[in-house]
């Protein structure tokens, strides 16, 4: 197994719906801009309150992908 070099973005997802969906949008929109996606960390987790309720969540992953040999 070859020794692997990884880079990380950070991105922040959003979702009216939840945290998951929030974490899924973000992945799926860094599958746009790297390949080799490895794993994530949730860095950080807010929300948008309109009219005394929640009305989205926003979170701030890490993605680590693997750099190309």
């Amino acid at each position: 197994m070859p020794n692997r070099v990884y880079q990380k973005i950070e991105v922040t997802g959003t979702s009216a719906t939840s945290v998951e969906d929030a974490v899924q949008n973000a992945v799926a929109r860094a599958t746009q801009i790297a390949s080799q996606l490895r794993w994530f960390e949730v860095v950080e987790t807010r929300g948008r309150i309109d009219n005394n309720q929640v009305a989205e969540w926003q979170v701030t992953v890490r993605i680590g992908f693997a750099l190309d040999d």
